[in-house]
């Protein structure tokens, strides 16, 4: 597995996911492990993009659980159809808010969130984790995030 990625840094974020996607499906398939897996690729989508936090959390029981992350620390367990990665779960959907203040039961692990995106991985047609991006900007989220990462998450599901 390669340990740097190769982005061009003029490139538009449409650019760097084509150019990132490659080589995340790279390291994975080269690594079967769960956690050390996770843990790259939200290191490796923060360090592309500069969210503000990237991470995972494991459905375990009837909760979300706190996975490999970026970011400052985290919510540590979500109840099922609470806040954006609840919800997410609970519609076995992906979950683009541009504003957390307008969404409804939006749980604050940070006052500096400020948009966030979160997208589903299923095992057997049930949803087992969610990737949750943070972002400290309004409105930072658009279709071509939430093409790319649910590609990634249908990369992810082949190893779980």
């Amino acid at each position: 597995m390669a340990e740097t990625l190769v982005i061009s840094e003029t490139a538009t974020r449409e650019q760097r996911y084509t150019e990132l996607l490659p080589q995340l499906r790279a390291m994975v398939e080269s690594e079967r492990d769960l956690t050390a897996n996770l843990a790259n690729l939200a290191a490796a989508l923060r360090q592309t993009f500069g969210f503000f936090w990237v991470g995972f959390y494991l459905v375990k029981d009837d909760q979300l659980v706190l996975g490999p992350f970026q970011g400052p620390i985290a919510c540590t367990r979500i109840n099922f159809g609470k806040g954006v990665c609840g919800t997410a779960w609970k519609e076995k959907r992906t979950v683009l808010v541009p504003d957390v203040d307008a969404f409804p039961g939006h749980i604050a692990c940070s006052s500096l969130s400020r948009s966030e995106i979160v997208v589903p991985g299923f095992r057997n047609g049930e949803v087992a984790l969610v990737l949750d991006v943070d972002s400290d900007q309004l409105n930072d989220f658009n279709s071509t995030d939430q093409m790319h990462l649910e590609k990634l998450m249908r990369l992810i599901e082949t190893f779980l």
